[in-house]
């Protein structure tokens, strides 16, 4: 009786949101509940109270919502450790279905065909669904590679393409470059064009090399008006 007196004896705490400016009362509810954390920490709370039972602190669903935004802003901010954290737990909990799974089978093996069958088959897809997940693990830590074109116009038209490679590894960083030149190779005078008529003179390309200074055609001399 002494704790039905306190749980009826004990204000609700009331929720908190925060209204932008410009928002209607409706509005702001409106934004709260499509929201994705509120929502979530519904199903949270809901969870924990159906296998834990009652926490200290009693939390509810905002509180499970504001830890969830916490969560979500971090692993925006290029902090996959929350994301790896989660793939790990996954893969182990599979990994022990598949285990209880198969020993379940084993045990029906002989006796009871189409019980074993069906624990064999429940066993594969919960190995099945752990590999991929180790799988998505493992990518996730690996440096991903890009590839970056850059085109470099030099004179008389050529056209120079160069691939620079980039290594993107996890956590969100960015590998360091290879300092090396843009040019695939030495950009040297080309053949000439040919001409239209086979017995004329090619049409040359310009190249970055300069013909030499002509002389002047008239000399100081002393002596001339």
């Amino acid at each position: 009786m002494a704790n039905t007196k306190k749980a009826t004896n004990e204000k609700p705490r009331p929720l908190v949101v925060e209204a932008t400016k410009d928002e209607t009362q409706a509005q702001t509810m409106a934004r709260v509940v499509t929201g994705p954390y509120l929502r979530h920490g519904v199903v949270a709370n809901g969870l924990a109270d159906k296998m834990i039972g009652k926490l200290p602190g009693e939390p509810r669903f905002d509180d499970y919502a504001h830890e969830l935004k916490k969560r979500a802003e971090t692993t925006g901010k290029g902090d996959l450790t929350l994301v790896s954290e989660i793939l790990t737990a996954q893969a182990l909990t599979l990994d022990s279905m598949f285990t209880e799974l198969a020993r379940r089978a084993s045990l029906n093996m002989g006796d009871y065909l189409d019980a074993m069958d069906r624990y064999a088959r429940l066993a594969l897809k919960a190995q099945a669904n752990s590999r991929t997940t180790l799988e998505a693990l493992a990518k996730l830590h690996q440096p991903r590679e890009q590839t970056v074109k850059h085109v470099h116009v030099n004179e008389g038209g050529q056209a120079v393409v160069a691939d620079n490679f980039h290594q993107h590894r996890g956590h969100g960083e960015n590998g360091k470059s290879v300092k090396q030149s843009d040019a695939t190779g030495a950009t040297g005078e080309c053949a000439a064009l040919p001409c239209p008529d086979s017995e004329g003179h090619g049409v040359p390309i310009p190249s970055r090399k300069r013909k030499a200074a002509l002389q002047n055609a008239r000399r100081n001399e002393s002596g001339r008006a």
